[in-house]
């Protein structure tokens, strides 16, 4: 089902200039006290503070969203362990849309940050280099084992809609509660995560439920820990959110359309 809601109606969450309307987390958290966080030609700019020293953060919207469409541009450093957090506590407990842009990593699906661990990847992503070590290139390999998604990307696809050292469009729609979650980048549909069916040994729905609530922050993540190469950034750009209106208690999910 195509989405009925209007574009028109979004609203941005970053002025391209400033960090009003945004928060880094209020207490230490597994990650660190929070991270390093600038607006640098109009983006927003995250690293460990100080860069390379381990101690990273999340950067929160003050306001909390329950049913939602949020698009933004994203360019990552290689290397970097970052992720988009949905419906997220203050603490960082999240459904995490994943910007794992890595060796052996993952952009795009879903991963249960604070709340079991759980992740529904069925791809990693491996770099190609030059004889001096540069990144000129990606692959992507399937995961065995994994279990059954209500749609996912093939390894060729994400391969195929990823752009190397450019920034990348995303789109990530989150409906119901437990959420249905899907995630596109650059245009090509990456995931679609149903809390409700999904089956995992570490997801425990009413647990999560629990944890979560019907709403929450929309979070940006520096990684804290030692695999954060030195001086490596996130940065997002063009923030836009449309709040959409609750699911009907019966029926599928919107798709949302590419």
């Amino acid at each position: 089902m195509a989405s009925t809601a209007n574009a028109a109606d979004s609203i941005a969450l970053f002025d391209g200039e400033t960090l009003a309307g945004w928060h880094t987390n209020g207490e230490r958290i597994g990650h660190g006290t929070g991270g390093q966080w600038t607006v640098e030609e109009g983006a927003i700019v995250g690293q460990q503070d100080p860069p390379g020293s381990g101690n990273g953060g999340i950067l929160l919207t003050d306001a909390a969203y329950a049913d939602f469409e949020l698009s933004l541009e994203l360019k990552p450093d290689w290397g970097i362990d970052s992720g988009l957090f949905i419906r997220s506590t203050e603490q960082g407990r999240c459904y995490q849309v994943l910007v794992d842009y890595k060796e052996g990593g993952n952009v795009g699906h879903i991963y249960g940050e604070g709340i079991g661990a759980f992740n529904n990847r069925t791809l990693d992503i491996f770099g190609l280099y030059d004889a001096e070590k540069n990144l000129i290139g990606l692959r992507a390999k399937s995961r065995n084992g994994q279990r059954p998604l209500a749609y996912t990307i093939s390894p060729k696809g994400w391969i195929s809609a990823w752009k190397i050292n450019r920034w990348n469009a995303a789109k990530v729609r989150v409906v119901g509660n437990p959420p249905h979650i899907a995630t596109w980048i650059n245009g090509a549909k990456v995931s679609e995560f149903d809390a409700k069916t999904f089956d995992h040994p570490q997801y425990d729905p009413q647990q999560v439920a629990e944890t979560l609530g019907e709403q929450g922050h929309i979070a940006l993540q520096v990684h804290g820990g030692q695999g954060w190469p030195e001086g490596a950034k996130c940065r997002w750009r063009n923030i836009r959110i449309l709040v959409l209106p609750g699911p009907p208690e019966t029926g599928s999910p919107p798709d949302g359309g590419n």
